[in-house]
């Protein structure tokens, strides 16, 4: 029998919420994960009241919770619905600023954003939201750093993300947060999605991209991913596709929304977190395997791209027993 989690993810589900990001709460968060030997999250469904109307009258939820049960969560993800303009239910607004004060993390997909700031608690933070909705949310809450062109905002204890698929996004990159690489790979390899997209990737490409074949950049990601311990340059892999370098970095913006050398970083320290965690203790070693280069250059750039040092990686999600070498951590 898979072990309990102690972290409790709550989802309250108001008036015309949307079916889709509940889902996806419900598939990263709430199933039971036997192939990793345990449970990720202790997951609950909550609403005000015993029978709750989804978007456009798809169905109706009953059987969950009531809101008290957002009271009891370590992360809320607080309800999301496409009538933006119509006010939130008091009684939720209310469990939100109670979870901010006692310190649980908030989550808002899509037209969440509008919720958390309608609570109040977004003042001075930054937020995205749907693109769709982003002159709306500026001109109704003009307080708040709206970032409306990215995937997600992490921002510490709130964390929003724009819509549909981007809530699959936010969710691995809790689950990231939460329990390393690895796992979060095995989540997303359960969901046949992509293990990481980072927020800073843009919401939506602005012309379509012609389908061609030999513009996919599918092959040369799959022989980058199987070459990062070596000296992999923009200048390089554009030559690998036979395209100038400028129409490689085109190409990365048109298909991934980024550019092919944070791309490369991204993938490099992606793969230096599952060594950690596999039990790899020389840095120097995951440097190399990585392209990283040196010890010094590794402990930089996992600083920057996921707020801790290797040590401290390891300390959170590393093997029972592994230590890094003391003279490279």
């Amino acid at each position: 029998m898979p072990q309990e989690s102690s972290h409790r993810v709550v989802v309250i589900v108001d008036e015309n919420s949307n079916p889709f990001e509940l889902g996806c709460a419900t598939e990263i968060f709430g199933l039971r994960r036997p192939e990793l030997g345990r449970d990720l999250y202790d997951f609950r469904l909550c609403a005000a009241g015993p029978a709750t109307g989804m978007r456009d009258g798809f169905f109706t939820l009953t059987g969950v919770a009531g809101l008290d049960a957002a009271d009891t969560a370590d992360t809320l993800i607080v309800p999301n619905r496409p009538d933006v303009a119509t006010p939130r239910n008091p009684a939720v607004l209310a469990a939100i600023r109670r979870a901010h004060d006692r310190g649980a993390r908030l989550v808002g997909c899509c037209s969440g954003a509008f919720t958390l700031a309608e609570a109040g608690v977004l003042d001075g933070r930054r937020a995205t939201a749907h693109w769709q909705w982003a002159e709306e949310f500026r001109a109704r809450f003009p307080s708040v750093r709206l970032e409306p062109d990215v995937l997600f905002v992490d921002d510490g204890d709130i964390l929003t993300s724009a819509g549909s698929a981007a809530a699959l996004d936010l969710g691995l990159h809790l689950v990231r947060r939460d329990h390393g690489a690895e796992i979060a790979n095995s989540v997303s390899r359960r969901l046949v999605f992509a293990a990481h997209r980072d927020g800073g990737q843009r919401q939506f490409v602005e012309r379509p991209v012609p389908e061609l074949r030999d513009e996919s950049l599918a092959p040369l990601l799959a022989w980058a991913q199987q070459h990062l311990d070596t000296a992999l340059t923009v200048t390089g892999l554009a030559a690998r596709a036979n395209v100038s370098p400028a129409t490689l970095h085109r190409r990365f913006q048109a298909q991934l929304g980024t550019t092919p050398l944070a791309w490369l970083t991204g993938e490099r320290v992606t793969l230096a977190c599952r060594l950690i965690e596999l039990g790899e203790p020389r840095l120097d070693v995951v440097a190399r395997r990585t392209g990283l280069g040196t010890a010094a250059n590794l402990r930089a750039v996992m600083r920057r791209e996921t707020g801790l040092s290797p040590s401290d990686y390891r300390r959170r999600f590393g093997p029972n027993g592994a230590q890094l070498n003391p003279l490279n951590g």
